[in-house]
C-alpha cells in the first residue's frame, strides 16, 4: 500500500522486443569487469573535459583582467594628446620676445577655446549655476546673502565646478540666496 502511494503509476513492460532492448543498460552483455573499465574510461573522459573547462574559464578571466589593465593604462592617451595642443600653445606664447598686451589676449583666448574644444570632446562640462536652485551634489556653499531672490538660490560663482559626463570632478563653489528677515513696521 505505501508503494502505491509513492508510485502511482505502475510500471508497465516493454511492448516489443526492439523496446525491450533499447530500455536495457548498454552494458547488459558486459562482465563487471568490462562495465567497470568503461564506466571508468567515461569518468575520466568527463573529468579531461572538466579540466579543459576549468582551464579555458582562467584563460578568459586573466585575458579579462590583461584587457582591463591596458583600458586603465590607456583611458586618458587621446585626452592627453588633445591636452598636448594647448600646452604648445601657451609655451608659444611664453616665447614671444616683445609684444602688445592685446597680442597676449588674443593668444590667450584662442588657448581657452583650444582648451574649451579639447574638453567639449571628452563630455567635461562646466558647472555655472548663476541664477539656478543650490544643489548639494552640484555646488559648494560658500557664503549665503540676504536677497530679493528665492532662498537657496545660486547668487554668483566663484570657482566654476566640472563634471566629466554626471560625474562631477569638482563642485562649484557658489554664494546662495537667504530670506531677509522680517522687519518689524516702525
Amino acid at each position: 500500500m505505501q508503494d502505491e502511494q509513492t508510485n502511482p503509476e505502475p510500471i508497465h513492460p516493454p511492448a516489443s522486443e526492439e523496446a525491450a532492448s533499447a530500455a536495457a543498460t548498454p552494458y547488459e552483455d558486459l562482465t563487471v569487469e568490462q562495465r567497470l573499465a568503461k564506466v571508468e574510461a567515461l569518468a575520466q573522459e568527463n573529468h579531461d573535459h572538466f579540466l579543459r573547462a576549468k582551464a579555458e574559464t582562467d584563460n578568459v578571466r586573466k585575458r579579462a583582467s590583461a584587457d582591463l589593465q591596458q583600458a586603465r593604462k590607456f583611458a586618458l592617451e587621446s585626452f592627453a594628446a588633445e591636452l598636448v595642443t594647448v600646452k604648445d600653445s601657451l609655451e608659444a606664447a611664453l616665447t614671444v620676445q616683445q609684444s602688445e598686451v592685446e597680442a597676449y589676449r588674443n593668444g590667450v583666448e584662442l588657448t581657452l577655446r583650444q582648451l574649451s574644444s579639447v574638453f567639449e570632446k571628452f563630455n567635461v562640462l562646466e558647472i555655472s549655476p548663476v541664477g539656478e536652485k543650490f544643489d548639494p551634489n552640484r555646488h559648494q556653499a560658500i557664503s549665503a546673502l540676504e536677497s530679493d531672490e528665492a532662498p537657496n538660490t545660486v547668487l554668483s560663482v566663484m570657482q566654476k565646478g566640472y563634471a566629466l559626463h554626471e560625474r562631477i570632478l569638482r563642485p562649484a563653489f557658489v554664494t546662495v540666496a537667504k530670506a531677509k528677515p522680517d522687519t518689524p513696521p516702525a
